[in-house]
């Protein structure tokens, strides 16, 4: 699949999907704590603090999110893309964290806001369209 590097062409095949399951943010407090996280995280970075993961959850879990997958192979270097995603949410009043992953960017949304989300990133693809 060739990469996507031109911005309106990013933000036209993004095809958001809403993937199943949940997941929370979590900061690994103590070495036990990561050895049982880390290899359920489907994504982890290390910061000053600690190492920050993300982790399957249940659905009532406070903060729980949802992951939506921007399914365009958008380059790394491509410009613009995590701003019209962020914009459009922001719009919409959804708060939103995005990881930039090799072939894809994967939005976590809030649980109740998943299906809005949704909504408002197949609209800004068509808008762009």
């Amino acid at each position: 699949m060739e990469t996507v590097r031109d911005t309106d062409a990013m933000i036209k095949q993004m095809s958001p999907r809403l993937e199943p399951g949940c997941y929370i943010f979590k900061q690994a407090r103590n070495e036990a704590d990561l050895v049982q996280s880390l290899p359920l995280a489907v994504a982890m970075f290390r910061e000053a603090e600690g190492i920050s993961m993300i982790v399957p959850s249940a659905s009532d879990a406070p903060m729980a999110m949802r992951q939506i997958t921007l399914q365009v192979p958008s380059a790394l270097d491509g410009v613009g893309l995590t701003a019209a995603v962020s914009d459009a949410l922001a719009t919409a009043g959804i708060p939103c964290n995005i990881v930039a992953a090799f072939a894809h960017d994967h939005v976590f949304v809030p649980v109740a806001q998943a299906e809005a989300a949704l909504d408002a990133l197949k609209d800004r693809a068509k808008a762009a369209a």
